[in-house]
């Protein structure tokens, strides 16, 4: 079985989530988010550090899915997100995991058919995704999302390397 953590990072807020992966089914472990006060950036930095790095040893991952910078509102805000990814991307690597990176329209993509999709959609179909009795905070199902993007990524390399193919017969799909 497959555990993936999914992150979802920022300077104040960062997402985590996470997932099993058994027989290409994906199923809900836990998520949060690591709430950072108001701190100088080393100091947030390091409590970025040292909750993903609990958080990986409390639940034993054996993948991370991170969310690449996207352009933000100012050149000042891009790097202190890109320096939050660096610290989490640290302990993951810490924790030996294999660190894997998505544009933000892929795990949209990948979760709601749709590049586009916003935060509401994002949280709508990973609480129905993985089965969930509630939608999880938003910050929490952008990090499930990160997951479940890498999950279908994976599933996609293997369908690949096989030669998996899928096609339409007569108004169905097969694979073979």
């Amino acid at each position: 079985m497959t555990r993936i953590l999914g992150i979802d990072p920022g300077s104040r807020k960062t997402g985590y989530g996470l997932i099993d992966v058994g027989r290409g089914k994906a199923r809900y472990v836990a998520s949060g988010v690591i709430r950072i006060p108001d701190a100088a950036l080393p100091e947030r930095l390091k409590l970025i550090f040292d909750a993903v790095s609990q958080i990986a040893g409390q639940y034993r991952p054996t993948q991370m899915a991170i969310e690449n910078v996207f352009m933000s509102k100012s050149a000042a805000s891009a790097l202190k997100l890109g320096q939050a990814r660096g610290a989490a991307i640290v302990a993951a690597v810490q924790a030996d995991l294999e660190v894997a990176e998505y544009e933000a329209r892929k795990v949209k993509q990948a979760v709601v058919g749709s590049g586009a999709a916003d935060k509401l959609q994002v949280q709508h179909m990973v609480k129905t995704l993985l089965q969930l009795p509630a939608s999880p905070q938003e910050d929490a199902a952008d990090a499930l999302a990160v997951a479940l993007c890498h999950l279908h990524t994976i599933q996609t390399l293997v369908q690949t390397a096989t030669g998996s193919t899928s096609r339409f017969r007569r108004g169905r799909l097969s694979v073979s």
